[in-house]
């Protein structure tokens, strides 16, 4: 797929996570699905949108030399970036941001959505190149209520969207917006520039971009994965 026209593309990929909600001893990015780490089916999605592509990957210290094993025993060789990851998701971004010394746009997704298509990233770049920011969502499914104590009222879904990764950046703008303090409702980059100032922009996701979270979405994401090679 052809990249955007004008601006070097960089995808910054955060894999933090421990698997506690999966409670598993390993983190949830290192399981194996349809024959690879999650991982690694993540940053292939990205490879094969685009084989000029710059990829970051943020990580714990503590898991490098995971890292270093499966590069190994997956001949896997594109190349790829490496960034410790910080305390917080905040953190993690801030520290794969600093790893940029570039203009552009930076694709921030997470290490847990493999199945994030090319067209979906391809939208989010040729989007941001022109609005500065782009973010996957997609319209809610099922009805929504607000619950308060001990009673609940209806809500308008119409006006709710559930949001997802990729999150797509022009670099000055999200490196700006990450200069700020942390506070707790940054709870992704969309949130972290809408509190620098700056418009959002969603568009149209996938309901297929899951976020492997629990061990109920990991036969899911074995049958997508095995539905599509």
């Amino acid at each position: 797929m052809v990249k955007s026209k004008n601006k070097e593309e960089y995808a910054l990929i955060v894999a933090g996570g421990k698997g506690t909600r999966i409670q598993g001893k390993i983190p949830k990015q290192f399981l194996i699905v349809a024959g690879k780490p999650i991982l690694l089916h993540t940053l292939e999605a990205f490879i094969n949108y685009s084989e000029s592509i710059k990829l970051i990957l943020v990580l714990p210290e503590d898991d490098f030399v995971t890292w270093e094993k499966i590069k190994t025993e997956f001949d896997f060789s594109y190349p790829v970036h490496i960034v410790k990851g910080g305390d917080s998701r905040f953190q993690s971004v801030k520290n794969g941001l600093a790893a940029i010394d570039a203009t552009g746009l930076v694709a921030i997704h997470d290490g847990v959505r493999p199945l994030v298509c090319e067209e979906t990233i391809h939208t989010s770049f040729t989007l941001a190149e022109v609005h500065k920011t782009a973010i996957a969502s997609v319209q809610l499914k099922e009805s929504l209520r607000l619950a308060d104590s001990d009673k609940s009222t209806a809500v308008d879904r119409s006006k709710y969207r559930l949001i997802q990764t990729p999150q797509t950046f022009d670099i000055d703008l999200i490196k700006k917006a990450y200069q700020q303090k942390e506070e707790a409702n940054m709870t992704d980059d969309a949130s972290v520039a809408e509190k620098a100032g700056y418009a959002i922009l969603l568009f149209e996701g996938s309901y297929d971009n899951l976020k492997i979270t629990t061990a109920e979405d990991l036969p899911i994401a074995e049958a997508l994965l095995k539905q599509r090679s």
